[in-house]
C-alpha cells in the first residue's frame, strides 16, 4: 500500500477511535491512573462535543480558540471557571495532538496552542506553634487517639499525599526509618520517618489486634464506656477519614484556619527549605516529576534573601 493512501485512511480516522487509543496509551505505557484517564477523557469529550470534531484534521486553531472562549465565559455554580481548571482542558487537548503527530497523523502543532497564563499558587501554612498544637492534639489514652497521632506525624514526617497515606501497608520496617512509596504515575520514591513518627507508629502498632494488612485502618464507633474494648477495625482508612481526624484536632487545638492533608504536606516542604534543605532534594523528597512544581514554595522560604536584606537594608539611617 502507497505512503500516499496510507495517510489519506488515516485523515479518515474516527475522533472517538483515536481518543479511546489514546486514553489506553495514558493508562498503559504512561502508567497514569484510572482517576486521571477518567479526567482526560472529560476534558478531551467536552472539545469534540463542543467543537463539533469527527477526524483529527477537524481540530484547528480557531475552533480551539473558540473552545477557550467558551471555558472563559463557562459557570460553575455561579461562578466562572478557575484559570487552572481552563488550563487542564488544554493540557489534554494539547498531549492529544502530540500523541496524533508521533502516530503520523497530520494535525495542528501542539505548539500553536498557548496555555492560559496562571498566577502563582498561594501555599497557606499555619504558624509552627499551631503545628505542634495539631500533633499534639490526640487523646493518647484511647486506640483512636495513638492511630490519629501516628497519622499526623507521618503526614508531618514524610510529606505523603493523603492517597499514599491510605495505601501504606502494616508491615513496615521503623528500625531502618523509611519507606518506599508507590506515588504519582507509578513512580517509586523512598521519604524517611522521624524518630516523633516511629514512636508514634510503633505505640499504635503496639495496641492493633486485627489482620488488616493496611497501616492505618478506619474504625467502627468507639465505645467511650471505661473498659471498653478498642472499637472494630472496618477496612483501610480513606482520605476522607483523614480530613474529618484533620478538622477534630485543628478544633481541638484552637486553629481557626482551614487545615487539609494536603496542607501538612506543604509544611513539610516549607519546614525543609526554611531549615536549609536544597530545592532539587525536597522535589525528590515530594515526588514531583518537574522541579517547577516545588518551587511554588521558594517565595515564602527564601532564606538567602532575607539574610541579604537583614545584611544591607537601611544601613545607612540612623
Amino acid at each position: 500500500m502507497s505512503q500516499n493512501i496510507c495517510g489519506k485512511i488515516k485523515q479518515m480516522a474516527d475522533i472517538n477511535t483515536l481518543l479511546t487509543q489514546y486514553l489506553d496509551y495514558l493508562e498503559l505505557e504512561k502508567n497514569r491512573s484510572i482517576k486521571t484517564r477518567e479526567n482526560y477523557e472529560r476534558y478531551l469529550k467536552a472539545f469534540i462535543v463542543f467543537a463539533k470534531i469527527q477526524k483529527p484534521e477537524d481540530i484547528t486553531l480557531d475552533r480551539v480558540m473558540q473552545f477557550r472562549l467558551h471555558l472563559a465565559r463557562e459557570t460553575s455554580g455561579g461562578k466562572n471557571l478557575k484559570r487552572i481548571t481552563q488550563s487542564y482542558y488544554i493540557i489534554a487537548l494539547r498531549n492529544f495532538l502530540k500523541f496524533l503527530t508521533k502516530r503520523d497523523y497530520t494535525v495542528l502543532s501542539p505548539d500553536k496552542i498557548e496555555l492560559p497564563k496562571i498566577a502563582r499558587r498561594q501555599i497557606e501554612i499555619i504558624e509552627y506553634k499551631e503545628l505542634e498544637r495539631l500533633l499534639d492534639a490526640p487523646n493518647l489514652n484511647t486506640f483512636r487517639g495513638l492511630r490519629d497521632k501516628a497519622i499526623l506525624e507521618t503526614l508531618f514526617s514524610t510529606g505523603l499525599r493523603v492517597s499514599e497515606l491510605c495505601n501504606l501497608d502494616r508491615y513496615i520496617n521503623l528500625d531502618r526509618g523509611e519507606l518506599a512509596v508507590r506515588g504519582k504515575g507509578e513512580k517509586i520514591r523512598v521519604v524517611f520517618i522521624s524518630d516523633d513518627a516511629k514512636k508514634a507508629i510503633k505505640n499504635y502498632l503496639d495496641k492493633r489486634s486485627d489482620a488488616l494488612d493496611k497501616l492505618f485502618i478506619s474504625l467502627a464507633k468507639e465505645n467511650t464506656k471505661e473498659g471498653a474494648k478498642p472499637p472494630k477495625a472496618i477496612g483501610k482508612i480513606t482520605s476522607r477519614a483523614v480530613q474529618r481526624l484533620i478538622d477534630l484536632y485543628k478544633r481541638k487545638a484552637g486553629i481557626t484556619k482551614k487545615i487539609t492533608p494536603h496542607q501538612i504536606r506543604h509544611q513539610f516542604a516549607t519546614d525543609l527549605l526554611m531549615n536549609g534543605a536544597d530545592l532539587r532534594s525536597v522535589q525528590e523528597l515530594l515526588g514531583h516529576s518537574n522541579i517547577s512544581t516545588t518551587q511554588v514554595y521558594t517565595h515564602i522560604t527564601n532564606k538567602q534573601l532575607k539574610e541579604v536584606h537583614e545584611a544591607f537594608h537601611g544601613k545607612r539611617r540612623k
